[in-house]
């Protein structure tokens, strides 16, 4: 295998056992995660309140050496709240930025569908080119900058759904499940002594696995490993495919594609190869997929999921050999 993935996989283990002791259970939320950083891109994250969505994005800029910040997202808030303001001070006679939460470099947009979608646009530019425009001034965020952004799809009332194409900004969306009853055991346990996930993380005990600046460098060795063309092209095919069903009446579009391209990559990445599989491919499709399509009324009304059609296209795409 090719040394330099063996030592992104390496650190990517390191990574993930630090987040196990924090987070209980949720493996699958915590890959998807990875999958996004390594990739530049962004996440959204769907799960009922109490799966510790809010801890996973704190946690995970802690491993990773990089801070990260919270918004609260209310129907009251303003795009200036999340990217900052100029404010004149008198005492040197000029405008002087005050940053928003949006100048850091992991950001949990909390609850984003509770805002109004003039402040959700508020984010597209930085989401898109990593800079905000302020005054007309343009400012440039972290190179690594990442979204977060969480919805509580339990509590529709008063939020405002997220128009396809700020959903299609987001490479994955994550589905955090509630725990297992033996998961929420070993949680309760915690929380009666002195190691609760939160005081674990304040303690210490999480180290860094990397520097400042280092998550370029691991980001960068995702290129040593090899796609085929006939999967690039199966992954072509799948999105299309999406684009052709019965059901579906928005398909996913170029963006989907590279998602699934470069998500692959880091899929095999930190499976410890040095090549992309169809199963790399096909165990992102529903994450990448399936907040992208938009099916049909009537396929809606007799109580079709979007799961069920990223499945079947799934089963109808031939894998390559």
């Amino acid at each position: 295998m090719n040394p330099a993935i063996e030592k992104l996989n390496a650190t990517l283990a390191s990574a993930r056992a630090e987040v196990a002791r924090v987070l209980i259970g949720q493996e699958a939320a915590v890959e998807l995660a990875l999958v996004t950083l390594l990739t530049r891109h962004h996440a959204l994250i769907e799960g009922v309140p109490g799966v510790a969505k809010t801890l996973l994005v704190r946690t995970l800029g802690h491993v990773l050496g990089v801070p990260s910040g919270r918004v609260q997202f209310t129907p009251d808030l303003m795009p200036a709240d999340i990217t900052g303001t100029n404010v004149f001070n008198l005492q040197t006679n000029r405008f002087t930025l005050i940053p928003g939460p949006v100048f850091t470099t992991f950001l949990l947009a909390d609850e984003i569908n509770r805002a109004p979608a003039k402040t959700q646009a508020a984010l597209l530019q930085a989401m898109q080119e990593r800079v905000v425009s302020i005054d007309r001034d343009t400012h440039a965020l972290d190179e690594n900058f990442t979204v977060f952004a969480t919805q509580n799809p339990a509590d529709s009332e008063g939020t405002y759904p997220l128009p396809e194409a700020q959903l299609d900004r987001f490479m994955v969306k994550i589905r955090m499940e509630p725990p297992t009853r033996e998961q929420e055991l070993v949680l309760a346990q915690r929380m009666l002594g002195a190691d609760t996930p939160e005081a674990v993380l304040a303690s210490g005990a999480v180290k860094p696995v990397l520097g400042p600046g280092e998550l370029r460098a691991l980001r960068e060795t995702l290129t040593a490993v090899t796609m085929r063309e006939e999967l690039a092209a199966y992954v072509v095919d799948l999105v299309r495919a999406t684009r052709a069903h019965e059901s579906v009446l928005v398909g996913a579009g170029p963006r989907a594609t590279q998602a699934l391209l470069l998500g692959g990559r880091a899929r095999a990445a930190l499976d410890g190869r040095d090549y992309v599989t169809p199963d790399d491919v096909r165990g992102l499709a529903s994450a990448v997929l399936g907040h992208r399509l938009v099916l049909r009324p009537e396929f809606e009304i007799e109580g079709l999921t979007v799961e069920e059609v990223v499945t079947r296209v799934l089963e109808e795409v031939a894998v390559p050999r």
